[in-house]
């Protein structure tokens, strides 16, 4: 009860300043709040959709990988959709290396929104707290230039002490928001070296899908061969019979 009658005690005696340090700081608790809550869940929905759609991609069936992607919204799904829609039509892992490079631009920005906001809380908090101090004390020398003598050491000390308020103030909400917005970069990081390690692992996964069915096509190509020669030796067969007809046929024309 005696912290809390203190916090009032200093913040009434920091004068009108202490007020816009005092909105500032809600706007930057407002937007951290919201930062946090939707980084967090941005990492928890991409964490639970890739160990969905890993074991989908590894078995190489990609048209239910691109299904799985279009029911989803994570970054994860966003991030992997262009590239799944790339490597149905092409083959080349640089081109679904560029598809997948093209929807982390899009996705960054979106994970970086609203969070420099808070550095420019702290700045701005930190220079209303020092603009409010140097308003303090101009009031103050101007109310102890017409004071007693014998009172003006007292005043003084009194008003400086006041007017330090404010910067103190200050400092304590842009301290505080400065951490913040360093804990928001710093999850904000780890959800984009997610998200590049998720490209990395989908592009091998495509591309070792893609070798293996390399692969098969030579061994299906003999099998045709065969059939092609066994398709030609039966037709050398047919031609004796062929000829033998068309002999008898010419017999019995001269006969008639």
């Amino acid at each position: 009860m005696d912290f809390f009658n203190s916090v009032i005690a200093f913040f009434q005696t920091g004068g009108a300043f202490m007020y816009p340090i005092l909105v500032v700081f809600a706007l930057g608790a407002a937007v951290a709040v919201e930062r946090y809550i939707r980084l967090v869940y941005e990492r928890h929905t991409n964490r639970a959709m890739w160990d969905k759609l890993q074991p989908v991609l590894t078995a190489g069936d990609f048209d239910r990988a691109r299904e799985m992607v279009k029911q989803d919204n994570s970054g994860v799904s966003k991030l992997l959709s262009m590239g799944l829609a790339r490597q149905g039509a092409v083959r080349r892992r640089e081109d679904i290396e560029i598809a997948m490079e093209e929807s982390m631009m899009e996705i960054i920005p979106q994970l970086e929104k609203r969070t420099p906001y808070v550095a420019l809380f702290s700045n701005i908090a930190t220079l209303l707290g020092l603009l409010g101090t140097i308003m303090g004390l101009i009031e103050a020398f101007t109310a102890v230039a017409n004071a007693n003598p014998a009172e003006k050491a007292d005043l003084l000390s009194a008003s400086i002490s006041v007017a330090m308020n404010t910067t103190a103030f200050g400092l304590m909400v842009g301290i505080t928001l400065l951490i913040v917005h360093a804990l928001l970069n710093s999850l904000t990081g780890e959800i984009v070296d997610s998200l590049e390690m998720v490209s990395v692992k989908a592009l091998n996964i495509i591309s070792i899908s893609t070798r293996r069915r390399g692969d098969t096509k030579p061994d299906e190509q003999p099998a045709a061969v065969e059939a092609a020669a066994e398709g030609a030796e039966a037709g050398d067969d047919d031609e004796p019979e062929s000829q033998e007809q068309a002999g008898q046929e010419e017999a019995e024309v001269e006969k008639a």
